[in-house]
């Protein structure tokens, strides 16, 4: 009887884990394994140039790490959520069609810099929505990255948290792309093709951090200090996926940190889940929705990698079950 039930026990635990085969990132192997050796919610293909980025470029463009003081935002609960009055989709773009930044895809260029570049997209959508498209400024990510000295390493990693907390004390001023000259600080970083070939310079080393500088472009019209944009509070959402779904519907775009596995980097279209390969690192980005594809429930995201990685710099994760731990990372705040 005692082994009869160290038997069922043992299928227990086995079926509890799931096996996961050590393919490398943005290899020919992994992509066959995930769209012919098993059945999955999702496709890859060739998102990134095998000569142009490598498994250490790719660890360095996952740029959110651990804060060594345990900061956390407070959290922020709504206190009743009737999950009959939550829809079944929902997405952003087309609850608030005249916010363009909510379909804007941006370029970090090889710099670690997500956790600016997903607070930054998520607070531009923020400010949008709350004064009924009245106001839409770029928020500056070069600003973020380079003068919060509270939020990490810059170009080195940093601290989503900490991102939103230092816009609303110390403020953000605008920025749009690299090249554009719009706003006070546009991005200085050069995008690069890390993706299929293309027109942009090929990536090779690591950017550096740029200086922070407390100027706009000699060519703005506005000084520094005018063009600064406040949050009027800062706050984590726990992780119970009506929480975050009442969050998103009622407030606009969050910013979510999840771990990045070798096989994500591959993603094309359908519902990523980890099913190949080790840990790169964790990363950021915004959280615009959700729905359901073909029986499985998704979060709508927007990426950092530009418009050529992915599904058009979109990509689907699977909800409801903390998948690579994107519901235990969400980060929001509402403007002045």
């Amino acid at each position: 009887m005692r082994s009869l039930l160290a038997i069922i026990f043992l299928l227990g635990v086995s079926s509890a884990f799931k096996y996961y085969p050590n393919h490398q990132p943005l290899s020919a192997e992994l992509e066959y394994y995930i769209n012919h050796e098993i059945k999955t919610t999702w496709t890859a293909g060739k998102n990134f140039q095998a000569h142009g980025m490598t498994t250490s470029g790719l660890k360095r463009m996952c740029g959110v790490i651990e804060e060594p003081n345990g900061f956390k935002l407070p959290y922020k609960d709504f206190e009743e959520v009737n999950e009959g009055d939550l829809p079944e989709e929902f997405d952003s773009r087309t609850q608030w069609p005249n916010c363009s930044s909510i379909t804007t895809i941006r370029d970090q260029g090889n710099c670690g810099s997500c956790w600016a570049f997903g607070a930054v997209e998520a607070i531009s959508d923020r400010i949008c929505i709350h004064s009924n498209g009245m106001n839409q400024p770029s928020i500056s990510a070069e600003n973020l990255l380079t003068c919060c000295w509270t939020c990490g390493m810059g170009c080195n990693g940093g601290y989503p948290q900490s991102a939103w907390s230092w816009w609303k004390r110390d403020g953000l001023v605008t920025g749009g792309a690299y090249g554009t000259n719009k706003g006070c600080q546009p991005y200085a970083i050069k995008p690069c093709e890390h993706h299929v070939n293309g027109t942009r310079q090929p990536c090779s080393g690591d950017e550096h951090t740029p200086k922070c500088t407390k100027e706009c472009e000699s060519s703005y019209s506005k000084s520094y200090k005018d063009d600064m944009w406040y949050g009027s509070s800062a706050y984590s959402v726990g992780p119970e996926v009506s929480q975050i779904q009442k969050e998103i519907m009622t407030n606009g775009p969050v910013e979510g940190s999840f771990t990045v596995y070798a096989d994500f980097p591959s993603y094309k279209s359908g519902v990523y889940q980890h099913e190949s390969g080790a840990a790169l690192g964790g990363h950021a980005i915004r959280v615009l929705g959700w729905g359901t594809e073909e029986g499985t429930p998704y979060w709508l995201v927007a990426n950092s990698w530009n418009y050529d990685w992915g599904n058009k710099g979109y990509f689907k994760i699977l909800r409801g079950k903390d998948e690579c731990g994107i519901e235990s990372g969400i980060a929001a705040g509402m403007p002045k």
